[in-house]
């Protein structure tokens, strides 16, 4: 079990683990997941002030629109920290990330294109979780927009 799995158990989310080796690219990942890229989640933590951060789930095959985003917290300025301060903020190393069993509870937004079955970051380097997107949302109380092009 991971941190992320545990913590899945705990909020009563249901999922299906999946693991394979390390993989270079979100392509790869998919591919082992048995997936379309647009159903791989990523997980980006983002910083808007000192001890500030959000975690932004976002399809595969989309990018964060970050004037969208801005609008949405209502901030002039996001930007996205070192690899160390996301270890030190999330508890996770980058490819990793996933809001489930993260060391501190950062608010979530979700994309509103994250829909069906999906599969996010199990909290290790090939690990990843099939989960409902509708349930992971209410599980970890995410915002749902427009934000990613």
């Amino acid at each position: 079990m991971t941190r992320a799995t545990e913590a899945a158990d705990t909020l009563g989310l249901a999922y299906e683990e999946t693991r394979h080796g390390r993989v270079n690219s979100l392509e790869e990942a998919a591919a082992a997941r048995g997936i379309e890229p647009a159903k791989l989640i990523k997980t980006i933590v983002v910083r808007l002030a000192d001890d500030d951060y959000r975690f932004v789930l976002v399809p595969g095959d989309r990018e964060i629109a970050w004037p969208k985003l801005r609008t949405l917290l209502g901030v002039n300025r996001i930007s996205m920290p070192s690899a160390d301060t996301a270890l030190a903020v999330t508890g996770y190393v980058r490819g990793t990330i996933t809001p489930l069993g993260s060391t501190h509870d950062w608010p979530v937004i979700a994309d509103e294109r994250i829909t069906g079955t999906i599969s996010i970051g199990g909290g290790d380097h090939g690990v990843g979780l099939t989960v409902d997107a509708e349930a992971l949302v209410k599980a970890v109380n995410a915002t749902v927009a427009d934000v990613t092009e």
